[in-house]
Protein backbone atom coordinates (compact mmCIF):
# COMPACT_ATOMS: atom_id res chain seq x y z
CA UNK A 1 0.00 0.00 0.00
CA UNK A 2 1.31 3.61 -1.49
CA UNK A 3 1.75 6.73 1.40
CA UNK A 4 -1.19 7.92 -0.04
CA UNK A 5 -3.12 4.55 -0.08
CA UNK A 6 -2.04 4.73 3.50
CA UNK A 7 -2.98 8.20 4.36
CA UNK A 8 -6.70 7.77 2.29
CA UNK A 9 -7.34 4.80 4.82
CA UNK A 10 -6.56 6.13 7.26
CA UNK A 11 -8.68 8.91 6.53
CA UNK A 12 -11.52 6.84 5.64
CA UNK A 13 -11.59 5.06 9.35
CA UNK A 14 -11.51 8.78 10.86
CA UNK A 15 -14.70 9.89 8.77
CA UNK A 16 -16.49 6.51 10.11
CA UNK A 17 -15.81 6.97 13.51
CA UNK A 18 -16.06 10.66 13.40
CA UNK A 19 -19.22 11.22 11.43
CA UNK A 20 -21.33 7.95 11.67
CA UNK A 21 -21.11 7.51 15.19
CA UNK A 22 -23.54 10.76 15.23
CA UNK A 23 -26.00 9.28 12.95
CA UNK A 24 -29.62 8.12 14.32
CA UNK A 25 -28.97 4.04 14.81
CA UNK A 26 -32.02 3.38 12.16
CA UNK A 27 -29.98 5.16 9.36
CA UNK A 28 -26.61 3.80 10.46
CA UNK A 29 -28.19 0.35 9.71
CA UNK A 30 -29.72 1.51 6.60
CA UNK A 31 -26.66 2.83 5.19
CA UNK A 32 -24.24 -0.37 6.45
CA UNK A 33 -26.49 -2.30 4.58
CA UNK A 34 -26.56 -0.05 1.27
CA UNK A 35 -22.67 -0.40 1.80
CA UNK A 36 -22.69 -4.04 2.03
CA UNK A 37 -24.85 -4.80 -0.97
CA UNK A 38 -23.10 -2.20 -3.08
CA UNK A 39 -19.66 -3.69 -2.10
CA UNK A 40 -21.29 -7.56 -2.73
CA UNK A 41 -22.33 -6.62 -6.40
CA UNK A 42 -19.05 -5.68 -7.21
CA UNK A 43 -17.82 -9.03 -6.20
CA UNK A 44 -14.18 -7.83 -5.25
CA UNK A 45 -11.27 -9.83 -3.47
CA UNK A 46 -12.87 -9.98 -0.32
CA UNK A 47 -16.31 -11.06 -1.56
CA UNK A 48 -15.11 -13.94 -3.79
CA UNK A 49 -12.53 -14.35 -1.19
CA UNK A 50 -15.31 -14.91 2.10
CA UNK A 51 -17.42 -16.63 -0.67
CA UNK A 52 -14.85 -19.12 -1.41
CA UNK A 53 -14.36 -19.52 2.49
CA UNK A 54 -17.96 -20.17 3.07
CA UNK A 55 -18.17 -23.06 0.61
CA UNK A 56 -15.46 -24.73 3.18
CA UNK A 57 -18.09 -24.57 5.54
CA UNK A 58 -21.18 -25.32 3.77
CA UNK A 59 -19.87 -28.05 1.38
CA UNK A 60 -22.94 -28.76 -0.05
CA UNK A 61 -24.33 -25.23 -1.14
CA UNK A 62 -25.08 -24.40 -4.24
CA UNK A 63 -24.22 -21.53 -6.17
CA UNK A 64 -27.13 -19.56 -5.28
CA UNK A 65 -26.55 -20.70 -1.52
CA UNK A 66 -23.60 -19.23 -1.17
CA UNK A 67 -24.31 -15.85 -3.43
CA UNK A 68 -27.21 -15.89 -0.42
CA UNK A 69 -24.11 -16.60 2.03
CA UNK A 70 -22.14 -14.19 0.59
CA UNK A 71 -24.51 -11.19 0.81
CA UNK A 72 -25.31 -12.09 4.57
CA UNK A 73 -22.14 -12.14 5.18
CA UNK A 74 -20.96 -8.57 4.12
CA UNK A 75 -24.37 -6.79 5.47
CA UNK A 76 -23.24 -8.80 9.25
CA UNK A 77 -19.59 -7.50 8.51
CA UNK A 78 -20.66 -3.85 7.60
CA UNK A 79 -23.06 -4.50 10.61
CA UNK A 80 -19.99 -4.52 13.13
CA UNK A 81 -18.60 -1.81 11.44
CA UNK A 82 -21.59 0.45 11.65
CA UNK A 83 -21.67 -0.92 15.59
CA UNK A 84 -18.35 -0.39 16.12
CA UNK A 85 -18.29 3.31 14.22
CA UNK A 86 -20.80 3.93 16.95
CA UNK A 87 -19.70 2.19 20.30
CA UNK A 88 -17.92 5.39 21.58
CA UNK A 89 -21.10 6.96 21.89
CA UNK A 90 -22.93 4.25 23.25
CA UNK A 91 -24.71 4.76 26.68
CA UNK A 92 -23.59 2.45 28.96
CA UNK A 93 -27.02 0.79 29.60
CA UNK A 94 -27.06 0.53 25.97
CA UNK A 95 -23.99 -1.59 25.64
CA UNK A 96 -25.31 -3.77 28.42
CA UNK A 97 -28.62 -4.20 26.77
CA UNK A 98 -26.56 -4.87 23.05
CA UNK A 99 -25.31 -8.58 24.06
CA UNK A 100 -27.04 -11.56 25.25
CA UNK A 101 -24.32 -14.71 25.75
CA UNK A 102 -25.55 -17.89 26.67
CA UNK A 103 -23.78 -20.18 29.21
CA UNK A 104 -21.72 -16.70 30.72
CA UNK A 105 -21.19 -18.98 34.14
CA UNK A 106 -17.94 -20.50 32.72
CA UNK A 107 -16.78 -16.88 32.27
CA UNK A 108 -18.25 -14.99 35.56
CA UNK A 109 -17.13 -18.55 37.57
CA UNK A 110 -13.55 -18.61 35.60
CA UNK A 111 -13.01 -14.46 36.89
CA UNK A 112 -14.42 -15.58 40.52
CA UNK A 113 -11.97 -18.06 41.02
CA UNK A 114 -9.11 -15.88 40.52
CA UNK A 115 -7.28 -18.53 38.53
CA UNK A 116 -6.89 -16.27 35.67
CA UNK A 117 -9.62 -16.35 32.60
CA UNK A 118 -8.20 -16.95 28.63
CA UNK A 119 -10.96 -16.02 26.02
CA UNK A 120 -10.43 -17.21 22.59
CA UNK A 121 -12.87 -16.03 19.77
CA UNK A 122 -13.00 -15.87 15.96
CA UNK A 123 -13.43 -13.46 13.43
CA UNK A 124 -17.56 -13.55 14.16
CA UNK A 125 -19.98 -10.88 14.67
CA UNK A 126 -18.75 -8.03 16.81
CA UNK A 127 -16.19 -9.16 19.31
CA UNK A 128 -15.62 -4.93 20.28
CA UNK A 129 -18.84 -4.93 21.59
CA UNK A 130 -18.33 -8.36 23.43
CA UNK A 131 -15.63 -6.94 25.18
CA UNK A 132 -17.33 -3.61 25.62
CA UNK A 133 -20.05 -6.02 27.63
CA UNK A 134 -17.44 -7.57 29.50
CA UNK A 135 -15.68 -4.13 30.89
CA UNK A 136 -19.08 -2.64 31.48
CA UNK A 137 -21.51 -5.38 32.10
CA UNK A 138 -19.16 -7.16 34.51
CA UNK A 139 -17.30 -4.82 35.05
CA UNK A 140 -13.97 -6.63 34.76
CA UNK A 141 -11.27 -5.15 32.06
CA UNK A 142 -8.91 -7.49 30.03
CA UNK A 143 -6.11 -7.92 27.89
CA UNK A 144 -5.69 -7.99 24.40
CA UNK A 145 -3.20 -8.14 21.47
CA UNK A 146 -3.60 -5.95 18.19
CA UNK A 147 -1.93 -6.32 14.64
CA UNK A 148 0.34 -3.67 14.16
CA UNK A 149 -1.64 -1.87 11.04
CA UNK A 150 -0.48 0.88 8.69
CA UNK A 151 -0.59 3.39 8.71
CA UNK A 152 0.94 3.96 12.46
CA UNK A 153 -1.77 6.77 12.68
CA UNK A 154 -4.27 3.88 11.98
CA UNK A 155 -2.88 1.12 14.25
CA UNK A 156 -3.09 4.08 17.16
CA UNK A 157 -7.19 4.89 15.94
CA UNK A 158 -7.93 1.39 16.67
CA UNK A 159 -5.59 1.35 20.18
CA UNK A 160 -7.22 4.36 21.31
CA UNK A 161 -10.85 3.25 20.26
CA UNK A 162 -10.34 0.04 22.12
CA UNK A 163 -8.59 1.32 25.26
CA UNK A 164 -11.49 4.23 25.76
CA UNK A 165 -13.75 0.35 25.98
CA UNK A 166 -11.84 -0.40 28.81
CA UNK A 167 -9.20 -2.53 27.23
CA UNK A 168 -5.48 -2.94 27.58
CA UNK A 169 -4.14 -3.16 24.26
CA UNK A 170 -0.85 -4.76 23.38
CA UNK A 171 1.15 -4.60 19.73
CA UNK A 172 1.13 -8.14 18.35
CA UNK A 173 4.62 -7.67 16.73
CA UNK A 174 7.64 -6.89 19.45
CA UNK A 175 7.73 -10.28 21.23
CA UNK A 176 6.92 -8.53 24.67
CA UNK A 177 2.67 -9.50 24.21
CA UNK A 178 3.26 -12.70 25.67
CA UNK A 179 5.22 -11.86 28.72
CA UNK A 180 2.55 -9.50 29.61
CA UNK A 181 -0.50 -11.51 28.83
CA UNK A 182 1.33 -14.24 30.66
CA UNK A 183 1.41 -11.47 33.61
CA UNK A 184 -1.78 -10.78 33.61
CA UNK A 185 -3.09 -14.01 33.68
CA UNK A 186 -1.30 -15.23 37.18
CA UNK A 187 -2.44 -12.08 38.60
CA UNK A 188 -5.77 -13.70 37.86
CA UNK A 189 -6.70 -11.64 35.35
CA UNK A 190 -8.43 -11.75 31.98
CA UNK A 191 -7.05 -11.86 28.36
CA UNK A 192 -9.01 -12.02 24.96
CA UNK A 193 -7.74 -13.34 22.12
CA UNK A 194 -9.14 -13.18 18.51
CA UNK A 195 -7.60 -16.50 17.49
CA UNK A 196 -8.78 -18.61 14.22
CA UNK A 197 -6.14 -16.76 12.05
CA UNK A 198 -2.39 -17.05 12.54
CA UNK A 199 -0.80 -13.51 11.87
CA UNK A 200 3.09 -15.27 12.66
CA UNK A 201 2.88 -18.16 9.79
CA UNK A 202 4.58 -20.27 12.81
CA UNK A 203 1.00 -21.41 14.09
CA UNK A 204 -0.73 -24.74 15.07
CA UNK A 205 -1.56 -26.82 12.20
CA UNK A 206 -5.15 -28.14 12.84
CA UNK A 207 -8.02 -29.85 10.78
CA UNK A 208 -10.83 -27.00 10.11
CA UNK A 209 -13.97 -28.06 8.44
CA UNK A 210 -11.91 -30.95 7.08
CA UNK A 211 -8.68 -29.08 5.73
CA UNK A 212 -6.02 -28.19 7.10
CA UNK A 213 -5.06 -24.54 8.40
CA UNK A 214 -2.64 -23.08 11.25
CA UNK A 215 -4.02 -20.84 14.38
CA UNK A 216 -2.47 -19.29 16.75
CA UNK A 217 -0.74 -21.45 19.68
CA UNK A 218 -0.74 -18.05 22.10
CA UNK A 219 -3.95 -19.35 23.77
CA UNK A 220 -2.71 -22.88 24.53
CA UNK A 221 0.86 -22.12 25.56
CA UNK A 222 -1.06 -19.59 27.75
CA UNK A 223 -3.25 -21.94 29.57
CA UNK A 224 -0.15 -24.73 29.91
CA UNK A 225 2.24 -22.14 31.34
CA UNK A 226 -0.06 -19.93 34.19
CA UNK A 227 -2.51 -22.25 34.51
CA UNK A 228 -5.79 -20.10 33.05
CA UNK A 229 -9.22 -20.83 32.48
CA UNK A 230 -8.93 -21.46 28.61
CA UNK A 231 -12.87 -20.80 26.93
CA UNK A 232 -13.90 -20.36 23.46
CA UNK A 233 -16.36 -18.05 22.43
CA UNK A 234 -18.71 -17.37 19.43
CA UNK A 235 -20.84 -14.63 18.45
CA UNK A 236 -23.50 -14.60 15.91
CA UNK A 237 -26.63 -11.69 14.90
CA UNK A 238 -30.35 -12.64 14.52
CA UNK A 239 -32.90 -10.10 13.18
CA UNK A 240 -32.76 -8.08 16.22
CA UNK A 241 -30.55 -5.37 17.33
CA UNK A 242 -28.90 -7.87 20.09
CA UNK A 243 -26.04 -9.65 19.46
CA UNK A 244 -25.90 -13.65 20.72
CA UNK A 245 -22.98 -15.39 21.74
CA UNK A 246 -21.74 -18.40 23.71
CA UNK A 247 -19.38 -19.14 26.30
CA UNK A 248 -18.31 -22.89 25.46
CA UNK A 249 -16.68 -25.37 28.06
CA UNK A 250 -13.41 -24.97 29.23
CA UNK A 251 -11.13 -26.25 27.18
CA UNK A 252 -8.47 -28.91 29.45
CA UNK A 253 -5.16 -28.98 29.07
CA UNK A 254 -3.99 -32.79 28.50
CA UNK A 255 -2.19 -34.51 31.21
CA UNK A 256 0.02 -36.22 29.17
CA UNK A 257 2.52 -35.45 26.09
CA UNK A 258 5.13 -32.84 26.14
CA UNK A 259 4.64 -28.86 25.49
CA UNK A 260 4.02 -29.68 21.35
CA UNK A 261 2.09 -32.50 21.92
CA UNK A 262 -0.56 -30.50 24.48
CA UNK A 263 -0.34 -27.09 22.36
CA UNK A 264 -1.16 -29.45 19.14
CA UNK A 265 -4.18 -31.19 21.23
CA UNK A 266 -5.79 -27.85 23.00
CA UNK A 267 -5.70 -25.85 19.66
CA UNK A 268 -7.28 -28.28 17.79
CA UNK A 269 -9.86 -28.53 20.61
CA UNK A 270 -10.29 -24.77 20.08
CA UNK A 271 -11.02 -24.98 16.33
CA UNK A 272 -13.55 -27.65 16.90
CA UNK A 273 -15.34 -25.25 19.00
CA UNK A 274 -15.12 -22.34 16.81
CA UNK A 275 -16.45 -24.59 13.83
CA UNK A 276 -19.50 -25.37 15.72
CA UNK A 277 -19.83 -21.79 16.28
CA UNK A 278 -19.25 -20.76 12.59
CA UNK A 279 -21.30 -23.52 11.03
CA UNK A 280 -24.55 -22.70 12.95
CA UNK A 281 -23.95 -19.33 12.03
CA UNK A 282 -21.69 -19.33 8.95
CA UNK A 283 -22.83 -15.76 7.56
CA UNK A 284 -21.78 -13.95 11.27
CA UNK A 285 -17.96 -15.35 10.33
CA UNK A 286 -16.27 -12.28 8.50
CA UNK A 287 -12.86 -14.18 7.02
CA UNK A 288 -12.62 -11.90 3.77
CA UNK A 289 -9.11 -13.38 3.52
CA UNK A 290 -6.95 -16.33 3.00
CA UNK A 291 -7.16 -19.10 5.85
CA UNK A 292 -6.43 -22.64 4.67
CA UNK A 293 -2.73 -24.11 3.26
CA UNK A 294 -4.36 -24.85 -0.05
CA UNK A 295 -4.80 -21.31 -0.37
CA UNK A 296 -1.82 -19.20 0.77
CA UNK A 297 0.00 -21.77 -1.74
CA UNK A 298 -1.31 -20.74 -4.77
CA UNK A 299 0.37 -24.47 -5.96
CA UNK A 300 -1.83 -26.13 -4.09
CA UNK A 301 -5.54 -24.44 -4.36
CA UNK A 302 -7.09 -21.23 -5.72
CA UNK A 303 -5.60 -18.07 -5.10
Amino acid sequence: MSSAQERLTDALYGLGWGAVKKLPEPVAVRLGRTVADLAWKRRGKGVRRLESNYARVVPDASPERLAELSRAGMRSYLRYWMESFRLPAWSAERVKAGFEPKDVHHLTDGIASDRGVILALPHMANWDLAGAWVTTKLETPFTTVAERLKPETLYDRFVAYREGLGMEVLPHSGGTAFGTLARRLRDGGLVCLVAERDLSASGVEVKFFGETTRMPAGPALLAQQTGALLLPVTLWYDDSPVMKGRVHPPVEVPESGDRAEKTSVITQALADAFATGIADHPEDWHMLQRLWLADLDPTKGPS
